[in-house]
């Protein structure tokens, strides 16, 4: 389950980031932890993700969270990449991972399955579409849950 501050976070890390020439990709607040972890994934738009950006993203988004008084209590804030075997959210990761073979993961049984396996054709309003041995497969979008990259195809 998502933690009610999390869209705030996000929406105050987004224009820290475009700032950067960074794109905020994902964010986890860890409250189960002592101090709570706060995890903000970021992506450079133009090249690979480097370090110099998490510490760049660390110290602008460190300030703006200071500033506004959001989380009350002591926390850690990490900035870090999502990784290759992330999951798939944006438009931009469908277009960019099309051809791409992915792990397509669905709340409820659907055609005698809860998880997919094949190569993304597209995604579009209604469903994900996935080929399976030069074969289609059409999931409907409100039963998927997760759709990440599989690292093992």
């Amino acid at each position: 389950m998502t933690h009610p501050l999390i869209p705030k976070l996000i929406d105050l890390a987004t224009p820290v980031a475009q700032n950067l020439g960074l794109e905020v990709v994902g964010a986890v607040f860890q409250t189960n932890r002592r101090p709570p972890v706060l995890r903000v994934d970021v992506r450079n738009c133009l090249s690979n993700t480097s370090l110099d950006d998490c510490e760049r993203m660390s110290r602008a988004l460190e300030e703006k969270l200071d500033a506004m008084d959001i989380i009350p209590e002591t926390y850690v804030l990490e900035i870090s990449s999502p990784g290759i075997s992330r999951q798939l959210t944006t438009e931009r990761d469908f277009i960019s991972f099309k051809g791409f073979c992915v792990i397509v993961k669905t709340s409820e049984t659907y055609q005698g399955q809860k998880q997919w396996q094949g190569k993304l054709i597209k995604r579009d309003d209604s469903n994900i579409y996935l080929n399976q041995k030069g074969r289609t497969i059409t999931i409907p979008r409100q039963l998927v849950t997760r759709i990440q990259l599989d690292d093992k195809g």
